[in-house]
């Protein structure tokens, strides 16, 4: 299973989903299943944006965790 950390990160630093969606022109959708762990596929493009915007790597971003 892939954890999307964005939730604990937008968090740490009082951001909002719609004011990350107006600053990186990122789908307000895409934010809201990253941020609730429901996405199923995630373009490129939106990862490298993110990881731009919140000055993270992606390992920061997202982690593997094997199923149990």
């Amino acid at each position: 299973m892939i954890r999307c950390h964005l939730s604990r990160l937008l968090g740490e630093r009082k951001l909002k989903i719609s004011d990350v969606a107006r600053e990186t022109g990122i789908n307000r959708g895409t934010l809201t299943r990253l941020y609730y762990e429901t996405a199923e596929r995630v373009d490129l493009e939106a990862i490298n944006q993110l990881c731009r915007y919140l000055d993270v790597a992606v390992e920061d971003l997202f982690e593997f965790q094997p199923d149990s």
